[in-house]
């Protein structure tokens, strides 16, 4: 089986983000997570967005790599 390592501006694409440099700098300066709020709950995320997130984590899918690194990213 082949794993695949998505890079963190693709996980932004797939989020409807803006997946620049810059666009991400923004994106994580701009939102903070607490230790306490787990990254799918997080009040900035659209339904959407939400339900990919967690889908990527629970199957454990070729995303989640980069998903826990997002999670990182906003603490």
């Amino acid at each position: 089986m082949e794993h695949i390592t998505h890079p963190f501006s693709e996980l932004f694409e797939q989020l409807g983000l803006d997946a620049s440099h810059q666009g991400i700098e923004h994106f994580l300066a701009a939102h903070r997570l607490p230790p306490e709020v787990e990254l799918v709950d997080a009040p900035f995320w659209n339904k959407a967005q939400s339900s990919f997130l967690k889908e990527g984590l629970q199957n454990d899918s070729d995303w989640a790599e980069v998903i826990d690194q997002l999670n990182a990213s906003l603490r």
